[in-house]
């Protein structure tokens, strides 16, 4: 595994003295060898850290994760701290230090040191509280660990992704008569744009929606559409830096009013919140006592091994207390099925701060069934002369998101690629009921299990957990049905991503296509998700293209005959497919399938990762024709199949007759770009140039010089002169609407088969990286931003195939014992004048095939195929982790340890692995020293 920059960020930290937001990004000489974020982190414009890719507010902790082979670093805490420049402007530093010293000493004979744990414990220890998953921010010691987000996945959280919550409740101070109703907010923050998903209870459909800044005024506003649902959907795009530093300070509050003859107002303040990563099951508490003013929320989830049910409730107007100081006030929460109390805990909340975290334990088979039927009812009650209480029912956690998966064979247990492609859509109901929606294409044989299932214990033995192939029917080559059995622990591993759908054949038993059932962010377009997707393959490419990859896509034509797309990809491979950027790249266009006719081709958007999004305004008369008669077609194309990757067929039925003549909206990948002219100039990170806005990370060619090609990164453009390849005729001509000399075919005998090539395919090739035609036969260095001109590479257009085959170029042997390179942009180096030789040395344009290259780990350096065990600064020598030098690229790999089935697991001192702890040994050990906690 490459070295993460995780890990260049750990050692930065400890090697600079300081790290502030953008400040990695601008190091002149990275610790390691490892490539260079390309992409701008999210933390500029706001006060916070930048580490390791990911942005953290102000105060936060975390453990950092270096990535593969050494994970996250428990005994480490890294925390953002607030500092001042001269000008008194706040940034954030990152302070890591090493937390092993300060680990209590357990209370037993022979503590054991747990998996993903620094402190040794008591074994079998029942400690509830100091077991949460999740908490507040404001409790320091009980929830200092959950500011950790060590246990996302990078592909879980979008890139600066923060999370929100609200409680809305009737406002008592307010002239209007207080509303009992309920609302509960939860937010999605993803660079500028705000996604938020509202569910209410005890009052009508609300209206309007206000955001309310810092000092009480209308920040945005959006119009509730009518609906019937309790649920309310919604996007607020391109916050401004002002507000998104307001709403990460947790200044801002957001009121709903309904607009009917009754009106009712209720508001709450937006707070971040850590429990927002781990819930899965939620609940709301309402009052019923009318105008009360009175609710809350309930945040829980499961532990993940054992039955302990997590919560921390967030209270409102609960509690009647205008005094200054705080004062302790005792109350109940009871866990409620059918008005019997089946748990009570007691505690103390402070009037100031009435939130509260804690823990039932070992929830019997009895508790878990109701909890997965959303029948058990959480209760809140204060206790004195005037006793107060909400109370609301346990059910699943509710969003706007869409649970989906794409499959592909890419992504199977045994990888293969086949061109096939599964697609399905999944709903979660209140009871536990979970529908769902599946449809598969291109399998290479039929189609013998349709199963959804955990991640495998052990390699390649799978654990099912429902079979959908009853409901398969081969004819439409889809399922379609309910499961209504999911337990507990199903609906939470469901909501965190954990569970699988897998495609078996008859010739592959254990799965020919495979993917990861999880969420797909709510984008606020007007894109159908409740219906099944267009299926994306490479079975429908012509000719087929044997692929791992596959996707689906949402398409909609809006009143406007404005198209509306979202598109998800599967299964590339990263070795096949990485761009200069480190990224998967793809390229969508929407076209017909009739190739009979003239072609009518539409670019939809360049995008990276696995994610596109976007408005298409501008779009032909003839393409929304096709959309209406079912023959149009979405495809991705990659650099290796720049001619389509995976395709699917388009039925959009439409009543738009003459076209649309608007402006194109560029496409929004994972989160939200904005291309509108208005809303571009809005844009900080917007180029200006010849009289025009370009967006960020946009190419275009100047009016000024065609034979340049520019570029907008960050408000900065960069424009690069065309550089033309060395050709091997001796006869060029100079087109005159060409920026580079061609051969003469009419003179160069060896050439006429290119010009053969060009009546073969007159159109030539489309290259992303310049975005302009080739003509058939020529060739030319790939233009790639921010970078300009490539010198290393050649490019060539194959006449006959249209696509574009790109190659390093090959230097020549050099005879001199100390070459030179002339100039930073040349590939190959060149011998001095005097040692010169004679012969084939006189090539500029080449790169240099130089020997094995040194790598750089930390302060030290290492010669090729070397190997050492690294030292992590706070950590020291990680022996159980071997690096080596691999011409110039540092790799490092893990100790291989064996799969244990054991449930008592402990990793003794020195050892690289863990290992199994009989039961004997445990009762031996600690007889006396199991401690219960009960309420």
């Amino acid at each position: 595994m490459l070295v993460s920059r995780a890990l260049r960020s750990l050692l930065c930290v400890l090697g600079c003295a300081w790290l502030h937001t953008g400040a990695a990004s601008r190091l002149k000489s990275p610790a390691l060898p490892i490539q260079s974020e390309r992409e701008p982190l999210p933390s500029k414009g706001l006060s916070g850290c930048s580490f390791g890719g990911r942005f953290y507010s102000l105060e936060d902790t975390w453990h950092p994760d270096l990535g593969e082979p050494f994970g996250v670093m428990h005994c480490v805490q890294c925390h953002c701290e607030p500092q001042k420049n001269r000008r008194g402007k706040v940034f954030g530093k990152v302070n890591c230090k090493n937390i092993k010293q300060d680990c209590p000493d357990p209370d037993c004979d022979e503590p054991i040191l747990l998996p993903g744990h620094c402190c040794k414990t008591c074994p079998k220890g029942n400690h509830p509280v100091a077991d949460i998953l999740f908490s507040k921010e404001k409790e320091d010691d009980l929830h200092k660990s959950y500011n950790d987000r060590s246990y996302l996945s990078s592909e879980d959280m979008g890139p600066g992704e923060s999370h929100f919550v609200t409680v809305l409740t009737g406002m008592t101070d307010s002239w209007l008569p207080s509303s009992g109703g309920v609302a509960r907010a939860r937010f999605s923050l993803t660079r500028t744009s705000l996604a938020f998903s509202i569910t209410y209870q005890r009052m009508s459909r609300p209206g309007k929606i206000v955001f309310l800044d810092s000092d009480g005024n209308t920040a945005f506003e959006y119009r509730v559409p009518k609906g019937q649902s309790d649920m309310i959907c919604g996007v607020w795009k391109n916050l401004a830096k002002p507000l998104m530093r307001q709403l990460q300070s947790e200044q801002m509050r957001i009121r709903m009013t309904t607009l009917t003859n009754r009106r009712e107002e209720v508001e709450g303040k937006i707070i971040k919140h850590r429990a927002l990563f781990a819930e899965t099951f939620s609940s709301t508490l309402t009052s019923k006592e009318e105008n009360s003013g009175m609710g809350g929320i309930a945040m829980l989830t499961l532990s993940d091994t054992e039955n302990n049910l997590h919560f921390i409730l967030i209270l409102q107007g609960l509690i009647k207390h205008k005094d200054k100081e705080p004062v302790l006030v005792p109350i109940r929460v009871h866990l409620v099925y059918r008005q019997h109390i089946l748990r009570e805990i007691l505690a103390n909340i402070t009037s100031h701060d009435p939130d509260f975290a804690e823990v039932l334990t070992d929830l019997n088979s009895r508790e878990l069934f109701w909890l997965s039927r959303g029948q058990l009812e959480i209760a809140v009650a204060t206790e004195g002369q005037d006793p107060r209480q909400i109370s609301g029912f346990i059910t699943g956690r509710k969003s706007c998101d869409t649970i989906q998966s794409v499959m592909s064979s890419g992504d199977a247990l045994t990888p293969g690629k086949t061109g096939g492609v599964g697609s399905a859509i999944f709903n979660l109901h209140d009871n536990g009921t979970l529908d769902y929606q599946v449809q598969v294409a291109g399998l290479t044989s039929d189609m013998v299990g349709l199963t959804i299932e955990l991640k495998p214990k052990r390699r390649n033995k799978r654990s099912v957990l429902y079979d959908l192939m009853p409901e398969y029917n081969k004819a439409t080559g889809r399922a379609v049905g309910s499961w209504s059995r999911l337990e507990a622990r199903h609906i939470h591993m469901l909501l965190q991503n954990e569970l699988f759908i897998n495609v078996a054949t008859a010739h592959s038993q254990d799965g020919e296509l495979r993917g990861q059932i999880k969420a797909l962010l709510y984008s606020g377009l007007e894109a159908p998700r409740h219906e099944l997707p267009t299926p994306l393959a490479g079975h429908f490419v012509s000719p087929l293209v044997r692929t791992g990859a596959s996707g689906h896509a949402w398409v909609s034509v809006d009143k406007n005959c404005h198209l509306h797309y979202e598109i998800v990809v599967a299964g590339l491979s990263k070795t096949d497919d990485l761009t200069v950027n480190a990224h998967l790249q793809g390229l969508a266009e929407i076209g017909e399938i009739d190739d009979t006719s003239t072609a009518h081709k539409q670019l939809l958007t360049g995008f990276y990762g696995s994610q596109a999004q976007g408005v298409l305004k501008d779009i032909s008369h003839e393409l929304l024709q096709h959309l209406d008669q079912g023959t149009a077609f979405i495809q991705v194309s990659t650099k290796l199949n720049p001619r389509g990757e995976i395709r699917g067929w388009v039925h959009v039925p439409n009543n738009c007759k003459l076209g649309t003549n608007g402006d194109v909206e560029e496409a929004e990948f994972d989160d939200f770009f904005v291309t509108d002219p208005e809303e571009l100039k809005k844009d900080p990170h917007m180029c200006f140039f010849e009289n025009q806005h370009h967006a960020h990370g946009s190419r275009w060619t100047p009016n000024y010089d065609t034979c340049f090609s520019c570029s907008c990164q960050k408000r900065t453009v960069i424009c690069d002169p065309v550089i033309c390849p060395t050709l091997t005729c001796s006869q060029t001509i100079q087109p005159e609407d060409k920026c580079c000399p061609i051969c003469d075919e009419r003179k160069e005998s060896k050439d006429m088969k290119a010009l053969e090539r060009v009546e073969e395919n007159p159109e030539g090739c489309y290259f992303e990286g310049d975005q302009k035609m080739h003509a058939p036969g020529t060739t030319w260095h790939p233009f790639v931003p921010p970078f300009g001109y490539i010198k290393c590479a050649v490019c060539t257009c194959k006449g006959s195939t249209g696509e574009v085959h790109c190659e390093k170029v090959t230097c020549p042997v050099l005879t001199c014992s100390h070459p030179v390179r002339r100039n930073p942009s040349d590939c190959c180096k060149e011998c001095p004048e005097e040692d010169k030789t004679p012969v084939g040395l006189e090539h500029s344009d080449m790169m240099q095939a130089d020997g094995p290259r040194h790598c750089k780990f930390g302060k030290n350096y290492y010669q090729n195929s070397d190997n050492w065990h690294p030292w992590v600064p706070l950590v020291g020598e990680m022996k159980c982790i071997t690096c080596w030098c691999d011409h110039g690229v540092t790799k490092c790999q893990r100790k291989q340890c064996p799969m244990l089935t054991c449930s008592n697991i402990t990793r003794r001192e020195g050892s690289c692995c863990p290992e199994c702890i009989e039961e004997d040994d445990l009762m031996i050990k600690s007889p006396d020293k199991r401690r219960t906690w009960r309420h």
